[in-house]
């Protein structure tokens, strides 16, 4: 009994031994994993009217190359590549509703147009209207509960966004 505890145990420890280092890497000759690269990417501009959207879905995308493997650094000074974009609108319609008419549920979707330019050349890489991502939200009675929800929920929506925008950055790169 205790020999077969001991196995599991070995077996376990080199399996966590084993997964520690493991994180994705760009193809070879990528310029996405290069240390030298520099990204200029500033807050989105906002023509919705969530205040910070344009700045959050920025940071959520910062962080989403992070862990897509760049190991450049942002910077507006020197920058090899720009990616901008603005938030166009955030839209919000009502999916359920109560027997009394209450709104149940939301359906939160947010439109971005982006592009990526390669500064030093001047190259248009990539460029796109329109982009859409949505999230449902439930609503509430509670203000402070339905306004969590939202938020969760914008939140949610710009994290797919940014890891959306994210992949189409590492293949073009």
């Amino acid at each position: 009994m205790k020999t077969a505890a001991a196995v599991c145990l070995l077996c376990l420890l080199t399996l966590a031994a084993a997964s520690c280092g493991y994180h994705l890497q760009a193809a070879t000759g990528s310029r996405f994993a290069d240390p030298n690269l520099r990204i200029d990417l500033r807050p989105f501009a906002n023509a919705s009217l969530v205040p910070d959207a344009g700045a959050f879905l920025a940071g959520r995308l910062r962080e989403e190359l992070r862990q897509m493997g760049v190991r450049g650094t942002f910077d507006r000074a020197g920058a090899d590549i720009l990616v901008e974009g603005v938030v166009q609108d955030i839209r919000e319609e009502v999916l359920s509703h109560d027997s009394k008419g209450f709104a149940l549920e939301h359906r939160l979707t947010i439109i971005v147009d982006v592009r990526v330019v390669e500064v030093v050349k001047g190259h248009l890489l990539w460029k796109e209207e329109g982009l859409s991502e949505g999230a449902s939200y439930f609503a509430g009675v509670d203000f402070q509960y339905t306004e969590a929800n939202r938020r969760a929920a914008i939140e949610e929506v710009c994290r797919r966004m940014a890891k959306r925008i994210g992949q189409t950055v590492r293949v073009i790169l």
